[in-house]
């Protein structure tokens, strides 16, 4: 089992991992939180070294930065047989957007059915009055 200063150091160990593959990809933290479905601001104290992302969550991390879960932890490569993390999974539809439509998708997903339907019907009118 880990003791205090060994979770300290892997924390930190991740962290710096996975913005260095972060900018080896060119993503921002909020693209990177976004593709795990996270708040930016969470996604930030895994790359300071302030918090351990779930098991899903670092198995969907290195699918999304495209590392093995071998390097992120720091540990030498080819040590341990390939895993899941190489498993492709299809990006988000929407990856592709700007980054305010981006955000607009984040914001509707949590809207209760009542507010789909206030949404639905400020836009119809919305649209109404463009023409």
């Amino acid at each position: 089992m880990l003791g205090e200063r060994e979770k300290s150091s892997l924390k930190k160990t991740l962290g710096k991992n996975a913005q260095a593959a972060r900018l080896r990809q060119a993503l921002t933290q909020e693209d990177v939180a976004e593709r795990l479905d996270m708040a930016t601001e969470v996604y930030g104290r895994i790359e300071r070294g302030r918090a351990f992302p779930s098991i899903p969550t670092f198995w969907r991390l290195c699918h999304v930065l495209q590392e093995s879960a071998d390097r992120m932890l720091g540990l030498p490569t080819g040590t341990l047989p390939p895993g899941p993390w190489q498993v492709a999974e299809p990006p988000p539809p929407y990856q592709d957007q700007p980054p305010e439509l981006r955000r607009l998708i984040r914001t509707l997903r949590g809207f209760e059915p009542d507010e789909w339907r206030a949404l639905n019907k400020f836009l119809v009118m919305l649209q109404k009055q463009a023409r």
